[in-house]
């Protein structure tokens, strides 16, 4: 079976139970219990999740994330994490991955956009994200990844798919999100999972995988 490494911030929590699923005949699948929250926090947490799940150093492929919490505007009304040490974070980010992960291939997945007109005291803008995102991508593709673009599948989504500001827990954005992680896993890995029936699984609006 191949094994598969998700690793990324509230996003990925939404999908990464259901993604283990579809892929429970064909992949092993492992994710940290935690949020992965932002590139400084993965970069020092990546080697502590890779122990903690004792997933050994033969994944297959790392799908990963990082950036709303990067990008997220603080009272002072500046990022987080500057696009600057983001950048830097990613490319170090990228130089753990080959050092802990060598056969490993990777997908990037942009971050996704947010109804900014809903956050009050800290703030998220998607022109942020945007460029957060673009960074990312340049810096991935040099180092040979593939790009999940998850911010370009959920852009046109209506705003009923959130479940909140920034999340898309909800039965339509969960299907929409983890969809689109489920095609990018395939194609890479050239395996096939099962399809979910998420009308079954939010009819009661309740998960029964726990989400």
């Amino acid at each position: 079976m191949k094994k598969i490494l998700l690793v990324g911030d509230s996003i990925r929590m939404g999908y990464d139970k259901y993604i283990k699923k579809i892929f429970e005949d064909t992949a092993e699948v492992y994710y940290p219990d935690e949020n992965c929250r932002f590139s400084t926090y993965v970069l020092r947490n990546l080697a502590s999740w890779r122990d903690q799940l004792d997933c050994g150093d033969d994944i297959d492929l790392i799908h990963w994330n990082a950036g709303l919490w990067d990008d997220l505007r603080m009272l002072d009304g500046e990022p987080l994490v500057g696009l600057e040490e983001y950048s830097r974070n990613v490319e170090r980010i990228y130089s753990a991955i080959g050092k802990l992960f060598p056969k490993a291939r990777i997908i990037f997945a942009t971050s996704t956009p947010v109804r900014e007109e809903l956050f009050t005291t800290l703030k998220r803008y998607n022109a942020d994200t945007e460029r957060y995102n673009a960074e990312a991508v340049r810096i991935s593709l040099e180092h040979g990844a593939i790009i999940n673009d998850l911010y370009g599948i959920v852009k046109g989504a209506p705003k009923s798919y959130y479940s909140d500001m920034t999340h898309l827990y909800t039965k339509e954005g969960t299907e929409l999100v983890t969809e689109q992680v489920r095609r990018s896993i395939e194609s890479v890995l050239s395996i096939e999972g099962k399809d979910l029936d998420y009308e079954a699984l939010f009819s009661d609006k309740k998960s029964v995988l726990g989400i």
